[in-house]
């Protein structure tokens, strides 16, 4: 077996993508910018659940045609309103499923009532509202948001739930090909990548280099898989 390299520091890892991307100007260029405590505390709780339905959608299927019908989706399920549809009944949730205008899978349109009551749960555990319960949840333990929602809500495991947290400005790293290429490279993690133990390890990884930077963990993903695996100038992933 390959001896496995440390861990490199923040400087290394963004020395290499720069060196990969053209320079620091480009690098920083191609940074995503997470939104603030804020703008998540305000943002209303059925943009939530339309950002989680989109990605579970987008999941196994091809992103652009999802976006496409994006409005009708807005349309058919008032708004992703989350009383209205908890109101839904399942004559009319069926009736719904089987509607040209967005795209008839069942089994994920059944997400959006069992979200949306995901939703509502939280809110009524946690005595606040879903925008203020996730701006709230500590960035230094991202892992375990991602796991509230794969444990609480449908279909939200696997990349669907990161990848909704930061389609909406949620800081977090994401475990991109490029991403889990590099952490198994340097020996952070071995074995499944979405196992509790590597994703401690991957958490913990990113804390630090948090800690050496100050940088968001959504810019330390980006300039992580920018230093590894076959992107190159001019190329995002």
């Amino acid at each position: 077996m390959a001896k496995r390299l440390n861990p490199l520091s923040f400087e290394v890892i963004y020395g290499l993508a720069c060196e990969r991307k053209g320079g620091p100007e480009a690098v920083d260029a191609l940074l995503p910018k997470p939104a603030s405590k804020a703008s998540l505390r305000k943002l209303p709780s059925d943009r939530y659940l339309a950002e989680f339905t989109r990605k579970v959608f987008q999941s196994g299927f091809v992103w652009r045609v999802v976006n496409q019908k994006w409005d009708n989706f807005e349309e058919v399920f008032w708004g992703f309103d989350i009383e209205r549809l908890l109101m839904m009944p399942d004559e009319m949730l069926e009736r719904k499923a089987k509607d040209p205008a967005i795209i008839r899978n069942f089994s994920k349109v059944k997400t959006i009532r069992e979200n949306a009551a995901m939703i509502a749960e939280t809110e009524r555990c946690e005595g606040k509202r879903f925008g203020a319960f996730i701006a709230e949840w500590p960035t230094d333990n991202v892992i375990g948001l991602w796991n509230y929602l794969k444990k609480h809500g449908h279909r939200l495991g696997g990349n669907t739930g990161p990848y909704a947290l930061r389609a909406l400005g949620v800081d977090s790293f994401l475990l991109t090909r490029d991403v889990e290429g590099f952490l198994r490279n340097r020996g952070v993690i071995d074995g499944g990548a979405t196992s509790k133990k590597s994703l401690q390890a991957t958490q913990d990884f990113f804390n630090t280099l948090q800690s050496q930077s100050g940088r968001s963990l959504s810019a330390l993903s980006r300039i992580v898989s920018f230093s590894y695996g076959q992107n190159q100038v001019g190329i995002q992933r």
